[in-house]
């Protein structure tokens, strides 16, 4: 195992050995100079090395193991060639549309996601034609392998991505029957946000001589204010609602360290007139889904989370990461608090304790490498009001991609008449089946007729309002 060392302070994609396609896939994404990441892992990776990899949420890690697999790819052998494991289905599809896009100036590649909480039927249908990239979590991956709809004979890079949380939520022993079942000569390229001592067997076990990359874990406290307040354990949701009048983030999620503890926050929360939704492992998929949509497009300001859950949260802008509690795990903090304050921007990270989480305040300065800044919980603001409803409300479509819906025809349908103007359309997400617009809030109710009077693409639809 080696450490890469090279100085990457302007490093360009165009040094990078990548076909023209590729680098012109990069330029029209709009990425300029590569992050440290890809600085000291792309080069090896390019060269078919294994890679051991250490860099905190947002560092472009996604992009160093999708160019990795897209540079070695064969498009005319109709074999899978690159497998992704993710802990989550949230991170999976993340993923997938990563690989998609830079894929894009490729023709004819199949990328399949197999995800559980979705029907085995269509995923087994999805592979009767092999996919040259499979992105998914264990246990639905090893349904297939088990049931003989998915082969990994010809799987010539192999990413674990998350690796510490797939381990943290009882996959080792599922990860390692997979990667049995794939070649012995292969890439393999773990990313891992933290370094337990369980990643280091598994790396052991799965890689040859890997290139070992650290990049900074810690945050710049010049970008991210982080704030501790002491609270009585009873006091703790009153705490919050005071933080967040105080504050006014206009995007948070806030963080419980469990599943029932998540939604009891969120259920007070929507008593006191917040736009709040919860987002944990008791959802169903598609209610997962609609959850993240309307975070994503400003139609939801609060997101109550679990760790598990909000791993693959792909949020560009967010304002404020509130702890409701301390996690046990300090680098899951560093994790948590990484959320905001990304790509330059300021972020707010605060976090609730009582005395009896001492010790874990004690473990996060430890890693910290200095004392945390405690305050009082601040007095509510009553003399400007707070507006708790989000810019944004979500509107859904009962149509997709495989009715051949895209984006620019659900934006034509809205502006075709003139009486709405297209800077009053917000972000759109396409599905399979189901496609979801953002509208301002104060032309939703004239955006959903439209919608529901009319037609897109020459068809008529069904169209709802989320609430």
């Amino acid at each position: 195992m080696t450490t890469n060392s090279i100085d990457e302070s302007a490093a360009a994609f165009s040094t990078l050995a990548l076909s023209p396609a590729l680098l012109a896939a990069i330029e029209s994404l709009n990425y300029q100079a590569m992050t440290p990441i890809q600085a000291q892992a792309l080069p090896a990776v390019l060269d078919g090395r294994d890679l051991l990899a250490q860099a905190k949420t947002g560092s472009g890690k996604t992009l160093v193991f999708a160019l990795g697999i897209l540079h070695k790819l064969q498009i005319n052998h109709y074999h899978t060639q690159a497998l992704v494991l993710c802990p989550t289905r949230e991170l999976a599809e993340q993923v997938s549309n990563e690989i998609r896009r830079l894929g894009r100036a490729i023709p004819n590649i199949k990328t399949t996601v197999l995800c559980g909480g979705r029907p085995l039927g269509p995923q087994t249908a999805s592979l009767e034609h092999a996919p040259h990239i499979v992105v998914g979590t264990p246990g639905r991956i090893l349904k297939h392998l088990d049931s003989g709809s998915l082969k990994l004979d010809d799987v010539a890079t192999c990413v674990l991505d998350e690796a510490d949380r797939m381990l943290d939520m009882g996959f080792a022993e599922d990860i390692l029957r997979i990667i049995d079942m794939t070649p012995r000569e292969k890439q393999t390229l773990l990313f891992s946000a933290t370094f337990p001592h369980d990643i280091s067997r598994l790396r052991d076990k799965l890689q040859n001589n890997p290139l070992d990359v650290r990049v900074e874990s810690l945050h710049d406290d010049k970008l991210i204010q982080q704030i501790f307040y002491q609270v009585q354990t009873d006091e703790r949701t009153a705490a919050l609602i005071s933080l967040l009048q105080h504050h006014r983030p206009q995007s948070c999620v806030v963080f419980c360290n469990r599943k029932q503890q998540c939604q009891d926050v969120a259920d007070e929360l929507v008593q006191r007139g917040f736009k709040t939704r919860a987002l944990h492992g008791d959802l169903e998929q598609k209610e997962r889904d609609q959850i993240l949509v309307q975070f994503n497009n400003k139609s939801c300001t609060l997101l109550i989370a679990t760790d598990v859950a909000a791993r693959g949260l792909d949020i560009k802008e967010l304002h404020a990461v509130i702890n409701y509690e301390l996690t046990p795990d300090p680098s899951v903090h560093v994790h948590r608090i990484g959320r905001t304050g990304r790509a330059g921007s300021h972020g707010l990270a605060l976090s609730l304790f009582s005395v009896s989480e001492a010790p874990k305040l004690t473990a996060i300065e430890t890693v910290q490498n200095g004392p945390v800044s405690i305050k009082e919980i601040p007095a509510p603001n009553s003399k400007t009001a707070y507006d708790l409803q989000p810019p944004m409300v979500t509107l859904s479509i009962n149509a997709g991609r495989k009715d051949k819906i895209r984006a620019g025809d659900i934006l034509g349908a809205l502006t075709a008449n003139a009486a709405l103007s297209g800077d009053q359309i917000g972000k759109i997400d396409l599905y399979d089946k189901l496609a979801y617009v953002a509208v301002a809030r104060p032309i939703a109710r004239q955006a959903l007729n439209i919608l529901a009077t009319g037609k897109i693409k020459g068809r008529k639809c069904r169209v709802q309002m989320l609430g």
